[in-house]
């Protein structure tokens, strides 16, 4: 019942991919995987996702983090605010499959099965 979805979508908002993860788990625990093979100018991510680890994987591939800092950070990295203003592009595609009592209540009794429901929710949307 508390499978995370950790999305990664384009720049309209459209899923490109995803993980499930445990509830209990931290988001940047699946992030290695979904970026394994993935290339882009910018990534945008919400506080969560602020490790030095992840920002240096995604200097090294030269990919822009827009990651705004934790509050509880000594030295804050800097980051595009302006460009940081378009992830809720990723929030709307969650609003939008959530539209699906499926989604919304984890109906679903396997990882498999949720994780095709996720796949056919994206792929409607993409139609639309």
């Amino acid at each position: 019942m508390t499978t995370k979805i950790l999305a990664l979508t384009d720049a309209l908002g459209n899923l490109a991919d995803f993980r499930l993860l445990p509830g209990q788990a931290h988001d940047l625990r699946g992030v290695p995987d979904l970026l394994d093979g993935f290339y882009a100018n910018h990534i945008l991510a919400d506080r969560a996702f602020d490790a030095d680890w992840l920002r240096d994987a995604l200097s090294k591939r030269e990919i822009a983090p827009v990651i705004p800092p934790r509050k509880n950070r000594n030295q804050p990295a800097v980051y595009d605010e302006e460009m940081y203003k378009w992830r809720h592009l990723v929030e709307n595609f969650f609003q939008k499959i959530k539209d699906n009592r499926g989604i919304a209540t984890r109906y679903c009794k396997t990882d498999a099965s949720f994780s095709a429901f996720i796949s056919v929710a994206a792929t409607v949307l993409w139609l639309k």
